[in-house]
């Protein structure tokens, strides 16, 4: 995103099968990402409804979405001047 958007330098996108599934995605990237870079999210929104998850830790936004709400908002269409960026392998 770095250059498109002045928000935010990363977007990362995923998806879930249900409400849980979502909010247990959330949970773990929270999790690692406090444990692994000591990173907190400065807000996190749409936990509750478990339909769309955002939560913004400053240059990287990280987004939970239902299959349904992916698709409907597509993220990748909008960006599509980002250049991909592949998550590395443990």
């Amino acid at each position: 995103m770095t250059g498109i958007t002045s928000f935010a330098d990363y977007f990362v996108l995923c998806s879930g099968s249900n409400q849980r599934q979502i909010q247990a995605i959330a949970d773990e990237v929270t999790l690692q990402l406090k444990r692994q870079a000591a990173e907190l999210p400065t807000s996190l929104e749409g936990y509750e409804q478990g339909e769309w998850v955002l939560a913004d830790y400053g240059d990287m936004l990280v987004h939970v979405f239902s299959t349904k709400a992916r698709a409907y908002y597509d993220l990748e269409r909008l960006w599509r001047n980002a250049k991909p960026v592949g998550i590395p392998s443990e």
